[in-house]
């Protein structure tokens, strides 16, 4: 059973669902007037972008990537693109959904890689932001909400391609991943 691994709910189900409907709001208001590429970065931004999607008001397209940096819990810094854009971004407003910022250093490599695609602007809106992680100088625009340094699950989260099925975000039970 998932919830057995589930040391603590850090944020429910309704707290994402709504700061998701305020996060949807302010987005439509900044980009008034624009029809931004929302990219996903797969796979753990489906939940996220499918619930803040519900909530732009403002026509806008969809994209996803699919990177990867991470081996277990630790981000290896060396990213990876393992599936790229489908369609050119050159000249566009570019909004990239992430479930986490971390250390950094995928943002960091997919920002330069939108802009060396010729995006006009890249901003990001990560549903959680842990900034004592950090090891870059880089932020997201959007934050849903800001965290301890947890290993976070459920929600798109995962821990070796479990857990992203959980409708709020827990933190996972040590000895899960200290074995």
């Amino acid at each position: 059973m998932l919830m057995d691994d589930v040391k603590e709910v850090l944020i429910s189900q309704e707290k994402i669902t709504e700061r998701c409907r305020e996060l949807g709001e302010e987005i439509s208001r900044d980009y008034e007037g624009s029809v931004p590429v929302i990219i996903g970065l797969l796979k753990g931004s489906v939940p996220f972008m499918a619930e803040l999607m519900k909530n732009i008001t403002i026509d806008c397209e969809t994209e996803y990537m699919a990177v990867s940096s991470y081996s277990g819990t630790e981000s290896m810094g060396d990213v990876k693109i393992v599936k790229d854009l489908d369609r050119s971004i050159v000249s566009r407003d570019v909004l990239v959904v992430e479930d986490i910022v971390d250390t950094g250093k995928t943002l960091e490599k997919v920002k330069e890689l939108l802009y060396s695609k010729g995006a006009h602007t890249v901003k990001v809106v990560a549903l959680l932001d842990k900034p004592s992680r950090r090891i870059t100088d880089i932020s997201a625009e959007y934050v849903g909400f800001t965290i301890p340094d947890e290993f976070v699950i459920g929600f798109g989260l995962d821990f070796n391609q479990k857990y992203r099925n959980l409708p709020f975000v827990g933190v996972l039970k040590e000895e899960i991943y200290e074995d």
